[in-house]
């Protein structure tokens, strides 16, 4: 097989499972790179302006990436996420207000979100007014989005997709804490079907979905690109398979072109 160059664009490129696939990238003969130099396909596990910019460059070159740019970029829109998922028929936790924070009214118990999701973004639930203003008068300009508490066991059922391939784990919800923060957990049918959708909806290869289990079935409260998959045995070989198996598609697209 003729040897790859993976470009790596991460907040931490020595993550498990970027450590891990680098390995057995290496061993199969392909070397991977720093982000901004040449390669065959560019995996991007950051979410910032310049990452973003950065992939489009390649994108731009006509370099594959995962995940595009512009899915990338749109998870990090909770409302807009819910509002897709909702056209692709996927079960969504609804969205009370949306708004600066300081400036929204306290209706009842709330799950408050930074509406950008970002490192050390506000995820919070206030069940009474006091615990709201203490809220505001911590984030009073932060663009949030409220979503009604799902009654839940304390646990988050945590799926990953890489190229169809699913994974999961339930964890300490950070709305719960205390206890194990993590357990095995295999998922039903409805929560594998709903976690494989999402990815055709959002146009994303490598994602996680997390999910809670709502009066009338699964039903989901975040999607996220490119997550870090830990603990999950077989994920650094499907991500390492699929870099590979993406990258040689392009290169022999390019080959075929014209000219």
């Amino acid at each position: 097989m003729t040897a790859l160059r993976i470009a790596v664009l991460a907040r931490d490129p020595d993550h498990p499972l970027l450590a891990a696939t680098r390995e057995l990238l290496a061993a199969a003969g392909h070397s991977t790179v720093p982000a901004g130099q040449d390669a065959d396909l560019l995996m991007l596990k950051a979410r910032g302006a310049a990452a973003l910019q950065a992939a489009r460059r390649y994108e731009q070159a006509g370099t594959p990436v995962l995940n595009s740019a512009a899915a990338t970029a749109f998870c990090q829109d909770r409302a807009a996420m819910e509002q897709r998922a909702r056209r692709a028929g996927l079960p969504f936790a609804p969205t009370v207000a949306d708004g600066a924070l300081g400036e929204l009214t306290w209706a009842g118990p709330v799950v408050v979100k930074s509406r950008h999701s970002r490192r050390e973004d506000l995820v919070a639930r206030a069940d009474t007014a006091e615990q709201w203003r203490a809220l505001i008068a911590r984030w009073p300009h932060e663009p949030v989005i409220t979503q009604r508490p799902v009654a839940g066991d304390g646990w988050d059922r945590k799926l990953w997709v890489i190229d169809g391939h699913l994974f999961a784990e339930q964890r300490r919800s950070e709305l719960h804490p205390g206890g194990p923060a993590r357990r095995p957990w295999t998922p039903g049918p409805e929560e594998s079907a709903l976690a494989l959708a999402a990815g055709p909806a959002f146009g994303l290869d490598v994602y996680g979905i997390d999910l809670l289990d709502g009066p009338d079935g699964p039903i989901a409260v975040d999607v996220n690109a490119f997550p870090g998959i830990r603990h999950q045995a077989g994920a650094p070989e499907a991500l390492a398979a699929l870099a590979v198996r993406t990258a040689l598609v392009a290169r022999a697209a390019r080959a075929a072109a014209p000219g």
